[in-house]
């Protein structure tokens, strides 16, 4: 099955899903599966689920949109990056799809994503599950990431010098990987530089980030798989979301990085498909 491309208009915002129901022989059968939306992480697009999303839509309905300000969405002229207006963005979604029943499946600010909605719009999931990324983004976070898009504002000669820039970056990512999200993730810029394919604005909305008042209200079962060698979630926070939820399931995926599903794939689908039964 491949993925149709697929857009919505947001408050004059153009928004870009992949939708895995899509228009083709199967998609009236694909079309009443339970919906799964899948939220990449800062930076990246919803081409970063192609290894991972045809084997789900054996299943569901997958959609993967595009995040304001990534990939081929509009850029908000006002940079409106924070994590909540990422959220409104995927609410209408939801909302023009006409989608309930929800499985909700985020990567890092993704994941942060998700859990904004999982909390403000309980009566429509029905499953949560979160990639490396809690309620808290630490001000070392944010600072570490800024940097890293600030050298990166620079590009890179040609799409091979910036696939061996990133791999140091990511160590336990096959190649092939890495390779299809230099190819799908990135452009031209006029300078003839490749650059990658989102609004450099949107590190203003990269900034010290608490979502609490948001995750003690949900209600769904919710799974974070966490990268065991990352400190994105660290010990404390994790005791504090197993008080907080008592549904909650914490998985700690040995060696691994902050994207699991990129380094690991088939342990990470193992994972989700336990927990969604």
């Amino acid at each position: 099955m491949q993925a149709t491309d697929c857009f919505i208009d947001v408050d004059g915002l153009r928004i870009h899903y992949l939708d895995w129901g899509g228009a083709n022989d199967e998609a009236d059968e694909a079309n009443d599966r339970q919906p799964l939306l899948l939220l990449h992480g800062i930076g990246r697009t919803a081409h970063n689920f192609d290894h991972l999303a045809p084997q789900l839509a054996q299943r569901y309905r997958v959609i993967a949109p595009d995040l304001r300000g990534h990939g081929d969405s509009g850029w908000h002229p006002e940079a409106a990056y924070l994590v909540e207006d990422y959220a409104r963005d995927i609410e209408a979604l939801i909302i023009e799809l006409g989608l309930e029943n929800l499985v909700l499946c985020g990567q890092s600010t993704g994941g942060r994503v998700v859990q904004v909605i999982a909390g403000r719009q309980p009566e429509l999931v029905a499953a949560a599950i979160v990639e490396d990324v809690g309620p808290e983004r630490p001000k070392k976070v944010s600072e570490r990431r800024l940097r890293r898009m600030g050298d990166e504002s620079k590009g890179w000669a040609s799409h091979d010098e910036l696939l061996a820039a990133i791999k140091p970056q990511y160590p336990l990512t096959p190649e092939a990987t890495l390779r299809h999200f230099v190819m799908h993730g990135s452009k031209r810029r006029r300078d003839g530089r490749i650059v990658w394919k989102r609004d450099p604005s949107i590190a203003e909305g990269f900034v010290t980030t608490e979502i609490w008042r948001y995750v003690r209200d949900i209600q769904a079962p919710i799974l974070y798989i966490l990268g065991g060698a990352s400190d994105i979630v660290p010990p404390e926070t994790q005791a504090e979301l197993k008080e907080a939820l008592p549904q909650v399931e914490i998985v700690t995926l040995p060696g691994l990085g902050h994207y699991p599903s990129d380094e690991k794939p088939d342990e990470f689908l193992r994972v989700v498909r336990e927990f969604l039964g």
